[in-house]
């Protein structure tokens, strides 16, 4: 039950909606409150609103729930730095660096609350001026900002720019700001410092193997040259295991060099060889796995996603590889569906993945993943025939006036066969029926979209719209099924109906209550709103009251003639 809860809460993170996220996290806490994990999701979700208190009572709670995990650090150092106490948020950081030293994150965490604290530290009593207060003068400011990808977005923000010139008019107001990341962004970009920015942990995920990125050379220096150190002797097992990871990173060079090629089968020993010579680098697992992929064989890539999630968790790898190999396994997953329920894995997988990663390439495969299981199960449920005796339920309870059961039928006819047009038209009747209105027109017009040749989705609407007294509408709708069937009795009969309506407002042979309501409900109708604040039709309504010799002029014009017969039609002008 907690996994359930918590699954629907990376959903809903990953998708932005951190209030629903919150809450299912909280669910989850309920049925498993010994989960650290849970906490540390809603940690971050507290943190995404910017509720940076109770983020970091959730922090603290997961810190204490597993001091050994590092990420729960990391959590701890955002709700600090949140909250202004960027000593806290470094103690905070250095604790998980402790725990993980290779961890990306706490140590962007760490260059963020070291900047912040620099920067805190730098401010000075009011009687002076700040001594950042000149990175933000001259044109240069401009310039770099709008050199920078990430702070050249910013420049279209009304409410960036209005927090920038009042920087720049009074310095002393910077730390007001602090809180808001794209100020640590653009004093990042000003002192040529990375800022870690909250969406910097959404990076691509790319089918690709990883590359690796070479080592700059070491700078030579000119000055003399100085006494040599003393050799230290290298352990023997230590050099072993240098040399081992060395020829493992050739492999995997060599690897990714054969997969740019689509020569699968040489990567894939490639990549074999480096697993054999290094087991403390997963990304030589992801990259077979992604070989395995290209090459449609999805099983051998779910099992070495699944070797290196389990690897990586032993290692405390970087959590960006295993939720890459979360999201390529839920790929091969999705390879493999054959049915709806198939998708239920692949679905799980790459919640899981989000979980770990926020990634905006996850995220798009989940809700491809989604739809086409969704898609599948309709499939999956049509049956024309069965639609048909389902049909067939529902006319027998229309007959006997069993309204609401009626709707059931046709309800279950139109998940089995969602393209026929008279269950749509049938159901329209039981709800005009029921008094559901809205519900029957908007069937109605289902009805009409899937056959417009079907008289019976517009004798079905007219009548709908007739009885919401929309005489105009429900006219305009018996003359256009006209069009398709010029001799339908009830469609005629509904042309009379409304035109006998409508002259009877013109005639003033209804009472004030009733013009009144129909008024108001023409009102809102977004084509009449149109017509009225048309100055041109202003015009001519004036001239209709005042001047009758133009308003002839003017009727002479058909789309003039047309508004004017609206608004008839409407009740708004009576034309006596």
């Amino acid at each position: 039950m907690s996994e359930d809860a918590k699954a629907k809460g990376n959903a809903a993170f990953a998708a932005g909606r951190f209030e629903d996220a919150i809450r299912h996290f909280s669910e989850a806490i309920d049925l498993a409150p010994a989960n650290h994990v849970l906490y540390s999701n809603r940690s971050a979700a507290y943190a995404s609103l910017q509720r940076y208190d109770v983020a970091l009572a959730d922090a603290r709670k997961t810190v204490e729930l597993n001091p050994g995990w590092a990420k729960g650090y990391s959590r701890l150092g955002a709700a600090h730095l949140g909250l202004g106490d960027a000593d806290q948020a470094i103690a905070a950081y250095e604790k998980g660096l402790e725990i993980d030293p290779a961890n990306e994150a706490l140590k962007a965490g760490l260059a963020d609350a070291r900047a912040a604290s620099t920067l805190s530290r730098g401010s000075i009593p009011p009687h002076g001026a700040s001594p950042f207060g000149k990175i933000f003068q001259g044109p240069e400011l401009w310039a770099k900002l709008t050199a920078d990808p990430t702070t050249r977005g910013y420049l279209q923000q009304p409410d960036f720019m209005k927090m920038i010139q009042d920087v720049q008019k009074n310095p002393n107001n910077i730390n007001i700001y602090l809180s808001d990341p794209r100020m640590m962004q653009v004093i990042g970009v000003l002192l040529n410092v990375k800022m870690r920015a909250p969406t910097d942990e959404m990076e691509r995920e790319f089918t690709e193997p990883e590359q690796v990125k070479p080592r700059p050379e070491p700078a030579k220096k000119a000055s003399a040259p100085e006494p040599a150190p003393e050799s230290m002797e290298v352990p023997e097992e230590e050099k072993e295991s240098r040399e081992k990871k060395a020829e493992a990173q050739k492999k995997k060079e060599a690897g990714n060099a054969a997969y740019k090629k689509k020569d699968f089968e040489t990567a894939i020993q490639h990549y074999t060889r480096a697993m054999e010579l290094d087991d403390q680098d997963i990304s030589y697992i992801t990259n077979r796995a992604a070989v395995y992929l290209e090459m449609g064989k999805f099983e051998e890539c779910i099992k070495d996603c699944d070797k290196a999630v389990e690897r990586g968790r032993e290692l405390h790898s970087d959590f960006k590889m295993i939720a890459r190999a979360l999201t390529r396994k839920g790929t091969a997953l999705v390879k493999l569906a054959k049915c709806s329920k198939d998708y239920d894995t692949a679905i799980e997988t790459f919640q899981k993945a989000l979980t770990e990663h926020r990634n905006p390439d996850t995220l798009k495969r989940l809700n491809d993943a989604e739809r086409a299981k969704k898609e599948l199960e309709q499939q999956e449920y049509f049956d024309p025939k069965i639609a048909d005796e389902e049909r067939e339920k529902g006319n027998e309870l229309f007959k006997q006036q069993k309204y609401p059961e009626a709707v059931k039928q046709y309800t279950e006819a139109l998940r089995r066969n969602p393209k026929d047009p008279k269950v749509y038209s049938n159901r329209a009747a039981c709800y005009t029926k029921l008094g559901a209105l809205p519900e029957g027109l908007k069937d109605a017009e289902k009805c009409i979209e899937l056959d417009p040749s079907f008289s019976k989705g517009y004798t079905r609407k007219g009548a709908i719209q007739f009885f919401m007294k929309e005489y105009d509408k429900a006219l305009e709708t018996y003359q256009e099924g006209l069009k398709h069937d010029p001799n339908n009795q009830e469609l005629l009969d509904g042309v009379r109906r409304c035109v006998e309506q409508i002259n009877k407002t013109n005639r003033g042979e209804i009472s004030p209550e009733e013009l009144k309501e129909r008024q108001a409900k023409a009102m809102h109708d977004p084509e009449i709103q149109n017509i009225l604040t048309d100055p041109v039709m202003r015009q001519v309504l004036i001239d209709i009251q005042e001047n009758p010799k133009a308003a002839q002029e003017h009727l002479k014009n058909p789309q003039v003639m047309h508004k004017i017969q609206k608004l008839v039609g409407a009740g708004i002008v009576q034309m006596r």
